[in-house]
Parts: C-alpha cells; structure tokens; sequence
C-alpha cells in the first residue's frame, strides 16, 4: 500500500511522477503546489490526454457501493421490509452528519496548507504530542488514508511519538467522523468518545516519548534542522491580509472546496456505504438474542466486541454504524468504544505499514499499549453509563 499510495490522499495511485504515485491530477497539481514545484508545461504540451488521466468512472469505489446501495435499498423495498426499515432509518439519522462532514473537510483541504501540519512533529517536546492530536483532529481523511499521510510525514522528520499520537487521533477524533458520531449517538455519547479517543492519543504518545528517550523504539533518520523563524499565526496574518474578497477568488475557493469535498467523499463514503449496509443487515437479521449473549456489557461481551474489532478490517467511517448497531442492541457503550478504537489500535494494516517503515519495536508496542487503555475505559463505560 505505502509504495503506491498517493502522499496527498493516501489513495491508491494510478499515476506515476515526481517519485510517487498519484490517484489523479488534482493530487498532482496539489502536490506541486505544496513542494513549490513548476507544472511541466511542456509535458502537458505533449501529451495533453494527461489532464484527463484516471480511474474510470465505473471502477470508482464511490459509485460501485452508491449502485449497490440503491439497488438493496429498492429490493430490500420490494421484499424485505425489516431490511429497508433498517436502511432508511440508518439514512435518515446521518445524511446531515455526512454533508455537513465532508463540507467542513472540503473548507480544511482547500485552507489548510500540509507545511502546517509538518512543521510542529519533529520536537522532542511534550507540545509535540498536543499538535499532532491537533492536527490529527483537523485531518479529514479515511483511516487508511491517514497511514499514508502518517508515514509521509515520518519520512518528512516527524518524531515517531508524534507520528503514533497523529494515527490514533485522526480516525476518532477528526472531524468529518465527529459529526458522523453526533447523528449516530447523539451529543454527549460522541463528545465522550471523541474526548477519550483523544485521551488514549496523547496518553499513548507521551508513553512513546519516554520510549524514545530511553531508545526503547526506533529513531527516526528523517528529522532534520527545524526553521525556528517560522510561525503559523504569523503566516495565516500574512495570507489574510493579502487576501481579496473579489467575485473570482470567492468563486476560485467555492470551487475548491467543493473539490476537496468531493475527493473526501470518494475517499470515505463508500466505505460509509459498507457500513451502513453491514449494520442494516445486522439489525435486520441477526437475532437480538445473539448480541445480549456474546456483546453485551460483561466481561465476555467486550472480549468478543475486542476480537471482532481485531480481525474485522474496515475504515474507521464504515466501522461507526456498526458500533452503533451493538449500542442499539445491547445497551453496552462501553463495547461500542471498544470497537471502534481497537480497531484501529489492532489494525493489521496499520501494524504492518509501522513495521515495515518505522520499526518492528514501534509496531509491537502500539496494540501493547493502547489495547489495556481501551478496555479499561470500555469496562467503566459499561459499569458507569
């Protein structure tokens, strides 16, 4: 995945130029942008059908999964009334959530330069730690795009402290999945899941630190001298100053926005589209029985929860109807936070792409030290709420 992915969406790339791989040329322009990198104007000249070069419309993920989803809802409609039930209820609670997400996300893409995220992940520092939580919540990307940024910004000079803290608050705590969270479990739930996903972030990135300290884990050779001169407020003054409320530039960021929206929503939708799918036929099918048995709020329930949050293998977008489907079945709170954070704490994926490009002992200890974290606030959510 990490040698094809692309460094601005964590995609998969199609396109091959400066060195990476690429899912389309917006991605590409961006990234230009970005490294202060001239467009080839002579490569375009060239070869002009590159302006246009991606993935076919009908091999779009995004497409595929919006298809398959109208058409279960239409024959659910026709055949299934508890299936289309279960669907429709699903629409109706989160289709504001989703919209109002992947806005926000597009705002974020279109303003918020990368070099802001770059800059503050290097330090030895304990504020290192709070600015990738930071950042991690301002990120609006898929889970498993969120590995790829992670590991670009690793081989970029971020500390692996910063990097583990930045991958455990990005899937739970940014914010297109914040609202996501608010339709599904209402204000106060997903506050207290987002709080305490934020918590295990930065309590899990000051244990790194100390790893580190004591060379515990692996040390990152991409670091390099940091500009102390440089500041972020200093440069939001200076764009917002030489910015113009003009009808062309107004125009130029609608556009980019909604840009941005909609390469966010290709990225994530479809997997919220598995999801949804998933939890409806859950509802639907599966016996109320079965998930106050083996799910409910004991012991054994969130060890259950625990090991199908470990081998179930879904973005952090598609997991959330599912943890409200075991919320709505079982009453367990504590089982749903269980399963939407060790899902990312387990992740084979991400356990793979640490090992293979930062270090095996970084790899080893992030299930080792997240896991009893997570299950300890899952037990007291249970007992408490």
């Amino acid at each position: 995945m990490e040698d094809q992915a692309d460094p601005v969406c964590g995609m998969q790339g199609i396109i091959e130029k400066h060195g990476h791989w690429f899912c389309s040329q917006k991605c590409i322009e961006k990234w230009e942008k970005e490294q202060g990198i001239e467009p080839e104007k002579e490569e375009k000249e060239f070869c002009p059908s590159c302006e246009t070069k991606s993935m076919p419309w009908y091999r779009e993920k995004l497409y595929l999964f919006s298809g398959i989803f109208i058409l279960l809802l239409i024959i659910s409609y026709l055949t299934s009334p508890p299936l289309f039930s279960a669907m429709a209820d699903y629409l109706a609670l989160i289709w504001w959530a989703i919209l109002l997400g992947l806005l926000i996300g597009g705002v974020i893409d279109y303003y918020v330069p990368r070099s802001y995220i770059s800059r503050y992940l290097s330090r030895p520092a304990k504020r290192t730690i709070l600015y990738s939580v930071i950042f991690g919540f301002l990120m609006s990307a898929c889970s498993h795009g969120i590995l790829a940024i992670a590991i670009q910004l690793y081989k970029k000079g971020a500390s692996i402290p910063a990097v583990i803290a930045f991958l455990l608050a990005s899937p739970w705590a940014n914010l297109p999945v914040t609202f996501l969270l608010f339709g599904f479990f209402g204000v106060n739930r997903a506050l207290l899941l987002i709080i305490s996903a934020i918590i295990i972030a930065i309590i899990t990135g000051f244990v790194y630190q100390f790893l580190d300290n004591r060379n515990m884990i692996e040390k990152n050779m991409n670091s390099e001298e940091i500009d102390e001169e440089f500041s972020i407020f200093d440069d939001v003054a200076k764009r917002m100053s030489g910015y113009e409320f003009t009808k062309s530039n107004i125009s130029g960021a609608a556009r980019g926005i909604l840009s941005g929206s909609f390469a966010l929503a290709k990225m994530v939708l479809w997997w919220i589209l598995i999801g949804m799918i998933l939890a409806s036929i859950a509802r639907a099918f599966v016996p109320t029985d079965f998930f106050m048995t083996y799910m409910g709020p004991t012991i054994l329930g969130l060890g259950v929860t625990l090991f199908f949050a470990t081998i179930i293998e879904i973005c952090s977008e598609g997991s959330s109807p599912l943890a409200f489907e075991i919320f709505r079945q079982t009453g367990a709170f504590g089982n749903s936070f269980t399963f939407l954070m060790a899902g990312v704490a387990t992740d084979y994926t991400e356990i793979g792409l640490l090992w293979s490009n930062v270090g095996k002992k970084t790899a080893i200890f992030l299930p080792l030290i997240t896991v009893p974290q997570i299950l300890v606030l899952g037990y007291l959510f249970n007992v408490v709420l």
